[in-house]
């Protein structure tokens, strides 16, 4: 049950959580700021209160590394949310992230001097085939938009592309970091619930730099349509219920992929996610109409198939049934 419950958690908080991002970003694009710090304020108030114990519990991993990881971290969140900024349409932007396994592949062979399988080696071929073919159909829709001339078609471009950058960097640097992590937990034992309160409550310092962008974006929201909330009766901008439902989702996301990790195999987690990612998806592309042509769903397909192959759970697959098929047997 505690499986069904971790599963149900992850695709409706994680699968809402994109929704609401996507209806903030559509009317304030350069929001990111403002919607990355109410999430990292909300989950480090959560944590401070039922892991920290009110500052109470001393933490089992050193701070001086937690430093270095939550830099990486704050640096990969603040930049994947900018990013929406630079003309990135939502299912790129979802494509683009997806290829985290490419990232760590080429940085487990230069830093860990990893060697995996020609399966591995095919399937991370295809994720960054799917990718290519996916950045390369959005990147000719914004050159070629209808209502610019040459010349703005051209700054255009060259702002997506911008984007595409930051997105790779992030990509990256997600990458070390997950990396930095995996050797902290040999280390020091895995302690992911601590993990998670010190990721997101030692850079809220950090937006202190970006205060002004985030004050602006609070103005903006304010000054957005008032709607009633259901139920309570309080009226209130509607921007601001966009933005507490993004925090709220992205809680129940994040705690669903948790338990997720304590009841499952890495096997299933990768599955569940990959599965998570290309039903929000198939949700941004339906619900928000967002522009994807035949070119683009092959390249869909083709990343997901390559994120399936990497899994390897074609054979985990096989292997169950196998197993189902000579229990029958022996009954």
């Amino acid at each position: 049950m505690n499986t069904v419950f971790a599963i149900a958690l992850v695709f409706i908080g994680c699968c809402s959580n994109v929704v609401f991002l996507e209806l903030l970003v559509r009317d304030f694009p350069g929001c990111g700021n403002i919607v990355t710090f109410a999430q990292f304020a909300f989950i480090a108030l959560e944590g401070f209160i039922f892991e920290n114990n009110f500052g109470r519990k001393k933490p089992a991993i050193p701070i001086r590394n937690y430093i270095i990881m939550v830099t990486m971290f704050f640096t990969v969140s603040v930049i994947n949310n900018y990013a929406l900024n630079f003309n990135i349409a939502m299912p790129l932007h979802m494509i683009f992230r997806s290829g985290s396994l490419i990232a760590n592949m080429i940085l487990g062979i230069i830093i860990l001097k990893k060697r995996y399988s020609v399966t591995k080696y095919i399937s991370i071929s295809l994720v960054s085939l799917g990718i290519f073919i996916c950045t390369l159909m959005s990147a000719k829709q914004v050159a070629s938009h209808p209502n610019s001339s040459e010349e703005e078609g051209f700054y255009a471009f060259l702002h997506w592309l911008f984007g595409i950058a930051m997105l790779t960097f992030a990509l990256l640097m997600s990458a070390r970091m997950g990396i930095f992590q995996e050797t902290l937990y040999k280390q020091y034992g895995k302690h992911s619930k601590e993990a998670l309160f010190y990721n997101h409550c030692l850079p809220l310092p950090g937006f202190l730099l970006l205060g002004a962008n985030i004050y602006n974006h609070a103005v903006l929201f304010s000054q957005s349509a008032p709607v009633e909330i259901p139920v309570i009766g309080i009226v209130a901008p509607v921007m601001w219920i966009y933005l507490l439902m993004n925090v709220v989702t992205q809680y129940i996301c994040i705690r669903g992929v948790f338990i997720l990790t304590t009841e499952c195999t890495s096997l299933t987690v990768t599955l569940v996610v990959t599965l998570r990612k290309f039903i929000s998806l198939i949700i941004s592309i339906i619900y928000f109409r967002n522009p994807f042509t035949a070119w683009h769903w092959i390249g869909t397909v083709v990343v997901f198939i390559g994120t399936l192959m990497y899994t390897e759970v074609w054979n985990s697959v096989r292997t169950l049934l196998h197993g189902e098929k000579k229990d029958v047997k022996k009954e």
